[in-house]
């Protein structure tokens, strides 16, 4: 008794006594079924007569000493796990405070003000319209013929109930029902950039969503001519890419503009098609995976704006020329990041979005 009362009274002066350690030792020398001091008094009846007294004055001596011993252990256990208890609660104001979890710009939006500061800086004004539109401003007025096929109930989202012909409401599949509102409210000199979501009735693919982001720009002033478009996406590809960065157009067909161009960016991730690399690669490095070893990258379509796009917007095509240009956020974001699959961007995955992207 008095060995394991001392290793106790040891751990209480090391300061590592707790309650459950008094709580164990008293069950087992005063417990009241199979206690040390219980059995020695059910022994009593079977001490001679003549031992009784001096046996039952030692067992009763025993559990007072007991009782003493473990009662000021578990006292002084209590007041132990007390203070331990106190100091958990303590604040340590030397130690540096815990920073709060902070989001981060999203990559879409991220891309998005770089290229609006890269047009910002060419003097164009931000502007923004409705996502839901009409007809006549989602197709018609800018060129579309009847039997286009974006006209089509199989590309395109039509609101139901949303009235007949020109007035029927379409989700918009670009962003250039907002040049045409603006020509509509102001007059030329027009320089104007027009970010936004758009619809279109796409499968959800690694490559495909029925919402996706674009950038248009539109400029109508006298006197604009094709020079000042290629001058223009030259100057942004710089602003955007890096200071070498070139672009190069090739003719194609877009119905509100003529003519039309695709506009692709000399490749910066590789040289002449290649990236540099060691190894098995050698000097020539392997084919870039970005331009598909080309050395371009296409970025979007621009033209000069179509006279009769002009003439719905009430702008006099006689006096005024104008050029347009339109990209996609997505795919630029996807290109600049290494991102392999459009649907990250749309999944809220905060294991992708959490990414240093800002």
């Amino acid at each position: 008794m008095s060995a394991e009362l001392d290793g106790l009274r040891e751990a209480a002066r090391a300061g590592t006594l707790v309650p459950a350690q008094v709580a164990e030792l008293r069950v087992r020398w005063l417990g009241k079924k199979q206690g040390v001091v219980t059995e020695l008094l059910s022994r009593l009846r079977d001490v001679p007569k003549e031992e009784k007294a001096a046996f039952g004055a030692a067992v009763n001596e025993l559990k007072r000493a007991a009782e003493e011993g473990i009662d000021a252990l578990e006292a002084e256990a209590r007041e132990l796990f007390a203070r331990s208890a106190e100091r958990a609660k303590a604040v340590d104001v030397t130690l540096p405070p815990r920073a709060p979890r902070v989001g981060r710009l999203h990559p879409l939006t991220v891309v998005r003000r770089r290229i609006e500061a890269a047009f910002r800086g060419l003097g164009y004004e931000v502007v923004d319209g409705p996502e839901v539109e009409t007809d006549w401003y989602n197709f018609e007025s800018l060129n579309f013929p009847p039997e286009h096929p974006a006209r089509d109930a199989v590309d395109t989202f039509f609101v139901a109930g949303g009235g007949p012909g020109r007035d029927r409401l379409v989700l918009r599949t670009h962003t250039s029902p907002v040049q045409m509102r603006t020509m509509e409210s102001r007059k030329p000199p027009i320089r104007v950039l027009v970010p936004g979501r758009v619809y279109r009735k796409d499968e959800i693919d690694p490559r495909h969503s029925p919402v996706f982001h674009q950038v248009e720009g539109l400029v109508v002033d006298e006197g604009i001519t094709f020079a000042h478009l290629r001058g223009t996406l030259a100057a942004f590809a710089r602003a955007f890419f890096g200071g070498r960065a070139e672009v190069r157009l090739a003719p194609t067909f877009f119905p509100f503009v003529e003519p039309g161009v695709d506009v692709a960016v000399s490749c910066v991730f590789c040289e002449d098609g290649r990236v540099p690399g060691t190894g098995a690669e050698g000097a020539e490095g392997r084919p870039c995976r970005i331009c598909s070893a080309s050395g371009w990258i296409e970025i979007m379509g621009a033209g000069m704006v179509h006279p009769k796009v002009l003439a719905n917007g009430g702008i006099d095509p006689e006096r005024y020329t104008g050029f347009a240009f339109g990209m996609g956020v997505d795919r630029i974001t996807m290109l600049l990041y290494g991102i392999p699959d459009l649907r990250l961007l749309f999944e809220n995955d905060l294991r992708f979005l959490d990414r240093a992207w800002s």
